[in-house]
C-alpha cells in the first residue's frame, strides 16, 4: 500500500468511527472476549487456536483514537488475565486485584496505546505484544512471568520456533498471525495473510532444523550415554495453606514413595520444600539420617528440597537443594535465587502490610547466589527450583556451565486450582525445547513430568497421586540458538518493527510539508 493510500486509509477510519457511548461499550465487550480468548488458550484450557482469534479481534479494535485503544487494549488485559491469575486470590486478595486491574490489564492498556491506528498495528501491535511478556518477565518485583500468551502453543505447532528465539518470539508469532487473520477476513486482503503463511512455515521449520545443533553424548563406543533419574512425587492433599502438622507427613511420604525405587538408579530427585526444619539444621537431623540411608541402599546420590530457618535472623529463611550422598556428605547445595514475590517474600512490605495485613507471609527466603549448573556426580544439571523455571535465563544459566539435563524440583501443593501447576508444565516444555535438554518437572502433590527436546511430555502425574517418575534420560550437549542468544532476537525485531514505523511516518510528515499538505495524525 502506498503512503498517500494509507493516509486516505487512516482518515476513512477516522471519520467513520463514532464515538457514542454504545459503540464504546460494544468495543470494550469485545475487547473483553478477545481477553476471554486468549485466556481461554492458555492452560488449563488449553484451546490454542483461540489464541489466534483473540489476537485477530483485539487488532480490528485498535482503529480508534488513541485513548480508546488504551481503555480498549485494557479490558483485553482484564479477560487475559484475570481468570488466569484467579490462583493468587488464595494468596493474597488485594495483590490479585492491585495486579489484576492495575498491573496486567493496565500494560496491555499500554500496549494498545502505543500501537497506531492503521496498516502499522499490523506490525505494531506484535511487536508491543513481545515487548510486554519482556517486561513483565523482569518487572515488577523481578519479574512475574505468568499467563505468558506462549503458553498457548505448549501444545501447538509454534512451539519448534522456541528454539530460535523463545518463547517471547513465540507470543509475537501468534499475534501476527491473528493480524493477518484479521487481515484475512475483515479486509479480504489475500497478499499479506499468504505472506505470513510463508514466514510461518519457515519459522516453523527453521526450529525443527535447529534441534540438529544439539546431539546426545555419546561413550567412547559410540553408544548414548544416558542417566537414570527417579523422580519422586510422595501424593497427599492440594490446595491447603501451610499446616506445621504437615511437615513430618510430607516427609514420610516421599520417604515412603523412595523405598519403592530399587537399583539400579543414578540419581533420585525429591521435590523442593519436603523437608522443612522448625529447628536446627538438616545436616544434623534425624531426616538427614533417613534420606542418607536410602541414598545408601541405592548407592546413588538423592537430591532434597530443603527449607531452614536463617541461624541470624528470624525473619528469614532458607530455601535450598541438596545432595544427600550415600556416604551420608552434602554436595552440590543450591539455594533458591528467584523468589516468589507474596509467596516467598514481601516486596515494600510496610506498605503492603496496610491492605493485607496478616494475610502476607511472616517471613522472607533469603536469595541464594551461585550457578544454577550443579555437578550432581552422575550428571551436570541445571537446576531451576520451582518458580525459577518460568525465567528462561536461570535455565541457560544452568545450561551454559554445563547442564545435560534440566531438573525442576518444585512444590505447588498450596495452591489453589491447578492454574499454576498446568501453567508450570507448559514453561518447563518451553525451557526443555529452549535448552534442546531433557526435563524433569517433580512436585509433591503433581504436577510431576519427563518432557523430551522437542517438548512431548512422555510421563505425568495426576494430582495428589504417589508415583515414581523413572526415566533413562539422553544426556544432550550443544547449543540453541534461543539457549545463545536469549531475548535478544524478541528485543529486535520489536525495535525494528517499530523503527521501521517510525521512519515510515516521519519521512511522511516530512512529505505534507514540503507540499503543503496537512495530513492528519494517525495516532
Amino acid at each position: 500500500m502506498s503512503e498517500p493510500n494509507e493516509k486516505r486509509e487512516v482518515q476513512k477510519h477516522q471519520t467513520a468511527e463514532p464515538s457514542t457511548l454504545p459503540h464504546l461499550a460494544r468495543n470494550w465487550f469485545l475487547g473483553l472476549v478477545a481477553g476471554l480468548l486468549l485466556c481461554a488458550s492458555l492452560p488449563p484450557w488449553g484451546w490454542w487456536p483461540l489464541a489466534f482469534v483473540g489476537a485477530a479481534i483485539w487488532c480490528h479494535l485498535l482503529e480508534a483514537p488513541a485513548r480508546q485503544r488504551f481503555i480498549t487494549s485494557w479490558f483485553v488485559g482484564f479477560g487475559w488475565f484475570l481468570p488466569s491469575t484467579l490462583w493468587i486470590w488464595r494468596l493474597t486478595p488485594p495483590g490479585y486485584i492491585v495486579g489484576g486491574l492495575l498491573g496486567w490489564a493496565g500494560l496491555v492498556g499500554l500496549v494498545g496505546l502505543i500501537v497506531p491506528r492503521g496498516t502499522y498495528k499490523y506490525l505494531t501491535l506484535p511487536a508491543g505484544v513481545m515487548l510486554f511478556e519482556w517486561f513483565h518477565s523482569l518487572a515488577p518485583f523481578g519479574g512475574v512471568p505468568i499467563s505468558m500468551l506462549s503458553f498457548s502453543q505448549a501444545r501447538g505447532p509454534l512451539l519448534p520456533v522456541a528454539r530460535l528465539g523463545g518463547g517471547i518470539v513465540v507470543s509475537g508469532l501468534i499475534v501476527a498471525i491473528g493480524a493477518a487473520l484479521h487481515m484475512a477476513v475483515v479486509e479480504r486482503r489475500v497478499r499479506e495473510p499468504l505472506a505470513m503463511l510463508a514466514v510461518t512455515t519457515l519459522a516453523i521449520g527453521g526450529g525443527m532444523t535447529a534441534s540438529s545443533l544439539v546431539h546426545q553424548v555419546e561413550t567412547k563406543d559410540g553408544t548414548p550415554e544416558t542417566v537414570r533419574v527417579a523422580a519422586i512425587q510422595g501424593g497427599g492433599p492440594q490446595g491447603n495453606t501451610f499446616d506445621y502438622t504437615e511437615i513430618p507427613k510430607v516427609f514420610q511420604r516421599h520417604l515412603d514413595a523412595t523405598r519403592e525405587v530399587n537399583k539400579p538408579v543414578d540419581l533420585v530427585v525429591w521435590p523442593e520444600n519436603t523437608v522443612y526444619m522448625v529447628d536446627g539444621t538438616f545436616a544434623q537431623s534425624f531426616w538427614h539420617d533417613q534420606v542418607a540411608a536410602e541414598a545408601r541402599r541405592l548407592d546413588a546420590p538423592i537430591m532434597v528440597g530443603v527449607v531452614e530457618d536463617d541461624p541470624d535472623d528470624d525473619t528469614r529463611f532458607l530455601n535450598y537443594m541438596v545432595l544427600v550422598q550415600p556416604d551420608g556428605s552434602l554436595t552440590g547445595r543450591f539455594d533458591k535465587e528467584r523468589r516468589v514475590p507474596f509467596g516467598e517474600y514481601v516486596p515494600l512490605r510496610s506498605f503492603f502490610e496496610i491492605f493485607a495485613g496478616d494475610t502476607l507471609p511472616g517471613r522472607d527466603a533469603i536469595v541464594g547466589e551461585g550457578s544454577a549448573g550443579v555437578d550432581t556426580g552422575p550428571v551436570k544439571a541445571a537446576v531451576a527450583i520451582s518458580w525459577e523455571i518460568f525465567f528462561p535465563r536461570r535455565v541457560r544459566e544452568g545450561v551454559r556451565d554445563g547442564g545435560q539435563i534440566v531438573l525442576n524440583p518444585t512444590n505447588g501443593a498450596s495452591y489453589w486450582l491447578t492454574q499454576v501447576q498446568t501453567q508450570q508444565i507448559a514453561t518447563t516444555t518451553y525451557r526443555a525445547v529452549e535448552s534442546g535438554r531433557w526435563t524433569i518437572q517433580v512436585a509433591p502433590t503433581g504436577f510431576s513430568a519427563i518432557i523430551g527436546p522437542d517438548g512431548t511430555v512422555h510421563d505425568r502425574t495426576g494430582v495428589s497421586e504417589k508415583k515414581v517418575l523413572m526415566a533413562d534420560l539422553p544426556l544432550m550437549t550443544g547449543t540453541l540458538p534461543s539457549q545463545l542468544f536469549g531475548e535478544t532476537p524478541a528485543l529486535v525485531l520489536a525495535a525494528l518493527a517499530f523503527a521501521f514505523v517510525a521512519g515510515v511516518r516521519r519521512r511522511a510528515r516530512s512529505g505534507d510539508h514540503l507540499t503543503g499538505n496537512s495530513a492528519q495524525n494517525e495516532a
